[in-house]
């Protein structure tokens, strides 16, 4: 059963704005040397799609920049690969698309002129490991219209105020009802992540485009949802969105304890672009507890519990704690940093001290100097 990949690079911008002001929600640094989108397209490869389109937007500079012919991914081929569909098309006014709808309606092309079979929808602001194969499987062998992907988590995990969307499934499998909220301690979380016929995605395309629909979820999937045409299918194992800043800060400190670090990276390789960076260098004087320090960092002072991305430097006598420090951060001498996410090139001078808390990191934006 073959399978084509289309993957939203810019529709949960807004949730995390701090950190998309100057680039998506798929190109944001993640863990040391991912980046967002390297989940999405890792799960199309490790399931043997090997044709993937990314619909963008805005502030894809860095995006491009990162995926290139997505030959990391094994995507640069002469049959298939990797697609960057341009966030222009079939919007009024030839404007750029404000919904999820609006963006499939500007990619009409791309599946038209595609052959798979199948066609696996997919948001980039998830961390999560996913084998699209057996869902492909069992949504073509249930001969479904739609086959949905949720996990079942605790209601005081999600974080709750993002537009997620809760489901409820039969003991048949099939999706029932769909709410943006729901009762009891346990929800069925839908993933953003679903699986449908070419075929029937062009026609569902098209029949909204006739009725005046803008809403993928409201108006098409909900009276689909309806027709008992639906199914669910339960994705088990490690799986969060970035939701917020505060989600960012936390999954990636949780990615420090080796059981959920081992969920994720271990059962699937997660592919990324290849950077030839030196060996990281530390001085005579440094400490380094719990840790992920990438490639080409030059570390001189202690660092505990924090996340330390390529090319970063910490001077003699600085200690960093709880923080995320993205790639190329300098600090100066005698530096006290905790509980701070601090993005790319930022300058830190000496005997500065910055403090946030585990509830409250603080924030530094691209480029400062401080």
């Amino acid at each position: 059963m073959s399978a084509l990949g289309l993957v939203f690079s810019n529709i949960h911008d807004g949730n995390i704005p701090e950190l998309t002001m100057k680039r998506t929600v798929a190109s944001i640094p993640f863990f040391g040397r991912y980046r967002l989108i390297d989940f999405a397209l890792s799960n199309m490869v490790n399931s043997d799609i090997v044709k993937v389109g990314l619909i963008t937007k805005s502030n894809y500079q860095s995006l491009m920049d990162h995926v290139g012919s997505g030959k990391d991914w094994d995507l640069a081929r002469h049959y298939g690969g990797l697609f960057i569909l341009p966030p222009f098309g079939a919007t009024e006014n030839n404007s750029l698309y404000t919904t999820r709808f609006e963006a499939l309606k500007n990619v009409i092309g791309f599946l038209n002129k595609s052959n798979e079979e199948f066609v696996v929808l997919s948001d980039s602001d998830m961390v999560c490991n996913m084998d699209f194969r057996p869902v492909i499987k069992e949504h073509g062998e249930s001969h479904a219209d739609v086959t949905m992907i949720y996990v079942r988590k605790k209601k005081s995990e999600i974080d709750c105020g993002n537009n997620e969307i809760f489901l409820s499934v039969d003991d048949n499998g099939l999706v029932k009802d769909m709410a943006y909220d729901c009762d009891g301690d346990v929800v069925d979380l839908y993933t953003n992540v679903l699986v449908v016929s070419r075929t029937t995605l062009l026609n569902l395309i098209t029949d909204g485009i006739s009725h005046g629909r803008r809403h993928f979820v409201s108006e098409v999937l909900t009276p689909l949802v309806k027709t008992g045409k639906v199914r669910a299918y339960k994705h088990e194992g490690y799986y969060e969105e970035m939701t917020s800043l505060q989600k960012y800060y936390d999954e990636s400190m949780r990615l420090l304890k080796r059981e959920y670090r081992d969920e994720v990276f271990r059962k699937a390789n997660v592919y990324t672009k290849v950077k030839d960076s030196t060996p990281t260098r530390y001085g005579d004087n440094a400490i380094v507890k719990n840790s992920l320090i990438a490639d080409g960092c030059d570390i001189e002072g202690e660092v505990y519990n924090s996340i330390i991305f390529r090319g970063v430097k910490i001077g003699r006598g600085t200690v960093v704690k709880n923080c995320i420090l993205m790639q190329n951060t300098l600090t100066g001498e005698n530096v006290s940093m905790n509980c701070i996410i601090a993005d790319k090139n930022v300058v830190i001078k000496d005997k500065r001290v910055l403090s946030g808390s585990e509830n409250h990191p603080f924030f530094i934006s691209k480029g400062t100097v401080i």
